[in-house]
């Protein structure tokens, strides 16, 4: 026996030293195998994330919940109002058991209280961007298959705008006012105010399992129309326990100002059920306002997407700028170059980077703290959670086969496709009225004949020390001179420059050329010029030629989603064309060794082939 001890010792101690990371990575595989058991468990109970809180309201009913400007909501308090908004939909009639609402609002308490309230009387609700208008509105409306609509009052113009259409279908409107001026939209507050706060009952909800949908968050719709992910409540759970995995406890308070409508801002509030902890909760982003918050909430965890991180660490230093409480960030598309000043500046900040998709199936943690990463790859995770990078065309967006019809895995350092199993315990739902685009996210006979991936649209690698790292977006990712050409990676490079205070980068058709050639759309930091020559000179030290963007477009502003993404498809559409772009558009000059003006006359030469590319 003492012989095995001491071989198994010897073992360990081997893996050790070759990976340095082993027993990290045993430890998170561990913690990510107790998750999905305490969830499998709770779908035998068909235990949800509202018993979470309703058992959490009965132990501490004082505590605060929901702290927004100057208002403190308590578990007590969420409990109550929420119950008054399951009573203004079981009064009104309109609803039956598992039908959907659409909630068409920002960031405010009431969101809360009214997924909530759907919830209890087993509904599920529809978040709508409150940034879409006109056919995006109706489009993902019509999505959620949803009857009945409740609309922030400072969003009615917005409804108006559709009500014809809404009315067309018989859908009832609410608007969250004690008043409606119009005759064809129903008051939502006032009946609210009015309702019992008592305790409904939970055969209103019996019909559930974890099975079924809790929500359905769309996507940012970078590449077309939003679509509509189904959000189990098994799903639900797992974004709820993905913040402890990255090391949030019960005495944390956590600051949300990202989205609710989107899974981002929606994990941070699912996340505090399951902890039992407070939120502080933002109608929207404040640059300036946000360590101000912190300070104000004693905020200890705080989320972000990469653009947040960077707003932050652009803004002008401050002697309180390490004077806080925060030491938990989690997110996702951090830079690496703002880690490291995000770090230097604002202190010993631990930054848990994942990478995840709203109606994917799988997950990457860093929690190694490895600056860049979105993960690791081991032997053991693939083993318990099934997942590849596979080798990937960029050009007709179809994964490499061998002579047997299978995928390829990518080699080490090579950019290629994530793909994760899909089966009972990683399922994927699809996406809600929309059978075309949940199919193609199927991928049939990857690794073994009979086999069902899930494509999460991702080009990931994975490079010799097994830290995985996030490459580009399929569609994002284009080909030039016979190369592939990351936008992300171009646009991290260029915006180095101090000239240029963001970067979106995409492909753009050149007429008798394969392939697109790279083109970037700018905006510039105030007080400073475009500084041509400088550009040039950058692009040409640190980026391949293949790479360098051959044309440039300075814009106000970019345009950019709730979650900060930017939006490629109409700048893509738009080209490089002077006789329809308002913009001052440059050309990569390799003559003059600058970027030059792009003029009508420069564009004639290049689309029929005069000057060389």
């Amino acid at each position: 026996m003492l012989v095995w001890i001491v071989f198994a010792a010897v073992g360990l101690l081997a893996l050790f030293f070759r990976n340095p990371h082993f027993f990290r990575d045993v430890q998170f595989v561990r913690k990510k195998l107790k998750t999905r058991s305490r969830i499998l468990k709770y779908m035998q109970t068909n235990y949800s994330v509202l018993d979470r809180f309703i058992d959490a309201e009965k132990e501490h009913p004082h505590k605060p919940f929901i702290l927004f400007g100057d208002e403190t909501f308590t578990y007590r308090d969420a409990e109550e109002l929420s119950n008054k908004a399951a009573r203004v939909f079981l009064q009104s009639g309109l609803l039956k058991q598992g039908d959907t609402v659409a909630l068409f609002l920002g960031n405010e308490p009431v969101f809360l209280w009214l997924w909530l309230g759907l919830v209890k009387i087993g509904c599920s609700a529809a978040f709508l961007n409150c940034n879409i208008r006109s056919k995006s509105l109706l489009h993902c409306f019509k999505c959620s298959g949803a009857r009945t609509l409740v609309a922030a009052e400072e969003l009615q113009d917005a409804v108006d705008e559709v009500l014809p259409a809404l009315l067309e279908q018989q859908v009832t409107v609410f608007i969250l006012t004690d008043r409606c001026q119009t005759a064809d939209l129903k008051s939502f507050k006032d009946k609210m105010s009015q309702a019992s706060s008592e305790p409904l009952s939970k055969d209103l909800r019996s019909h559930l399992t974890l099975r079924s949908p809790a929500a359905y968050i769309y996507t940012s719709g970078t590449t077309g129309f939003p679509k509509a992910a189904v959000i189990s409540h098994a799903k639900l759970w797992l974004v709820a326990c993905f913040p402890s995995l990255a090391g949030m406890n019960s005495e944390d308070v956590i600051y949300i100002s990202l989205p609710l409508y989107h899974t981002t801002g929606f994990l941070g509030f699912a996340s505090a059920i399951d902890r039992g902890i407070t939120v502080a909760l933002r109608r929207k982003f404040s640059v300036s306002q946000f360590w101000n918050d912190c300070r104000k909430y004693d905020v200890t965890v705080i989320q972000y997407i990469g653009e947040i991180m960077r707003y932050l660490c652009n803004t002008p230093k401050k002697p309180n700028d390490r004077s806080h409480k925060v030491r938990l960030a989690v997110g996702n598309g951090i830079r690496a170059d703002v880690w490291r000043d995000f770090i230097s500046r604002f202190g010993n900040v631990k930054i848990r980077e994942f990478y995840g998709a709203t109606e994917g199936n799988f997950g990457l943690l860093n929690y190694s703290g490895k600056i860049g990463a979105v993960g690791r790859d081991s032997f053991l995770h693939r083993r318990y959670f099934p997942h590849a990078v596979i080798k990937f065309d960029v050009e007709t967006e179809t994964p490499l086969r061998d002579s047997s019809g299978l995928c390829i895995e990518a080699t080490k350092g090579e950019p290629g496709l994530l793909v994760s199993e899909i089966s009972l315990t990683a399922p994927f739902s699809g996406y809600m009225g929309d059978l075309q685009q949940s199919e193609k996210k199927r991928l049939h006979d990857v690794l073994r004949k009979g086999d069902l991936y899930f494509n999460t649209g991702d080009l990931l690698r994975i490079e010799e020390d097994n830290f995985i790292y996030f490459q580009d977006r399929v569609g994002d990712t284009f080909r030039w001179k016979g190369e592939n050409v990351a936008t992300t990676e171009v646009a991290d490079v260029i915006t180095m420059v101090d000239c240029i205070k963001e970067a979106n980068v995409y492909g753009v058709e050149v007429p008798g050329h394969e392939g697109r050639a790279g083109m970037a759309a700018i905006n510039l930091p105030e007080g400073l010029r475009f500084d041509s020559a400088a550009v040039f000179k950058h692009v040409e030290n640190f980026l391949p030629a293949y790479a360098r963007p051959r044309f440039l477009r300075i814009q106000r502003s970019l345009d950019v989603t709730g979650t900060f993404k930017h939006l490629k498809m109409k700048l893509v559409a738009e080209g490089f064309n002077p006789n329809q772009i308002t913009d001052p558009l440059y050309f990569l000059d390799e003559k003059d060794k600058s970027y030059v003006p792009l003029t009508v006359d420069k564009f004639n030469l290049i689309t029929s082939g005069q000057i060389k590319m």
